[in-house]
């Protein structure tokens, strides 16, 4: 169950173009952010939610940088 959740959100990103990417990019910063700082002043304690943040980076940027390959390669054919 949680993998197809997982799959739904990765498809959901593959569909938003280049600018919704680094929108979506810049909000999980910023989320990020929030979630560090509510851990170190102890207002959450849901440490599960800094992974969840991080992960969702990591996937925002992998698909930036597999366009960007896509981009190089297209352009040496």
């Amino acid at each position: 169950m949680a993998r197809r959740k997982k799959k739904e959100r990765a498809e959901e990103l593959r569909n938003l173009s280049d600018a919704d990417l680094v929108k979506e990019l810049d909000q999980a910063y910023r989320q990020l952010f929030t979630v560090r700082l509510r851990l170190a002043t102890r207002q959450q304690t849901n440490t599960t939610e800094r992974t969840k943040v991080r992960r969702q980076i990591a996937r925002i940027r992998t698909l930036q940088r597999e366009r960007q390959l896509a981009g190089v390669t297209a352009g040496k054919k």
